[in-house]
């Protein structure tokens, strides 16, 4: 494992967030579809062990997987765009506007939730053997967590909205810290390592994560569960993705970008802007 100091990971957060920005709406959306529909996979798989294998802790072990396939794979998160695009505002990189990172994150908002509802459809085909049956047991499961998620949150008010906030806070806390730990190696396997134990954190303690919800909730909606696309958006998409935001700008983006990155030594502009400003001469 060939360790990163975080002064150069820190570096690399920056140039990261810049060159996402900067990225086509076409593969913007690609990236972000896949990346949705992976971790909608890894969740289902997820469900699927603790209720055949009746521990959740095992579960929790394995989705990991997913997150750190997409990663690998270059593919984008809200969470995870939620702490690198805005690093790239603070340092005030050629270009970068907030109405940059404002399209970044609309984007990948919606290429998340197109590829956690195909594979919402997709199970909820297979859970019910094409509608055809009531939903199995892995199903069953799925729907009793949208009803608590939503319907106990609405239940609990005020309190309710801030425990949701908070599990939202503390998720991106956990994901943003899995990007940041795939930085710290060069190698796959360092990569993996650090990535791992964040998201299993997040996963095992039942915080919110705005796309692991994308696939949770509305599979439980195709499943019949007990309540709507109002309860669902209203009682936790909403606030879980600004709550997401929260956590991603404050304990990971604002944190090392403030200490690692600002301490470190003085560095050169990133490539994405050098070839920005060499367009920008030939044009002159």
């Amino acid at each position: 494992m060939s360790y990163v100091q975080p002064s150069e990971f820190a570096s690399k957060m920056v140039d990261v967030g810049e060159q996402k920005i900067f990225m086509s709406t076409k593969d913007t959306l690609i990236r972000a579809y896949m990346a949705g529909a992976i971790l909608a996979l890894a969740a289902a798989f997820a469900v699927t062990v603790a209720v055949n294998t009746g521990n959740f802790l095992i579960g929790a072990l394995l989705f990991p997987v997913g997150f750190c396939t997409l990663y690998l794979l270059g593919f984008d998160l809200l969470t995870g765009v939620f702490t690198l695009c805005p690093l790239a505002l603070l340092d005030r990189r050629p270009g970068v506007t907030v109405r940059g990172v404002l399209r970044n994150w609309g984007l990948v908002f919606v290429g998340n939730f197109a590829g956690a509802m195909t594979v919402a459809v997709f199970m909820a085909i297979i859970f019910t053997t094409g509608f055809s049956e009531a939903p199995n047991a892995v199903g069953q499961k799925i729907g009793h967590i949208g009803e608590a998620r939503t319907l106990g949150y609405a239940a609990a008010g005020w309190s309710g909205m801030l425990t949701l906030f908070v599990r939202a806070v503390m998720c991106n806390w956990m994901v943003s810290t899995g990007v940041v730990a795939a930085m710290m190696s060069t190698s796959v396997s360092g990569k993996v390592i650090a990535m791992w134990m964040p998201i299993l954190v997040f996963f095992y303690l039942g915080f919110e994560h705005s796309i692991v919800n994308m696939f949770l909730f509305p599979s439980g909606l195709l499943l019949g569960a007990n309540f709507t696309w109002g309860d669902y958006f209203l009682w936790n998409e909403i606030p879980t993705v600004i709550g997401n935001l929260v956590g991603g700008l404050t304990f990971v983006g604002a944190m090392i970008y403030g200490t690692h990155y600002k301490t470190s030594a003085p560095r050169r502009p990133s490539e994405a802007s050098e070839a920005r400003g060499l367009t920008m001469v030939a044009a002159e």
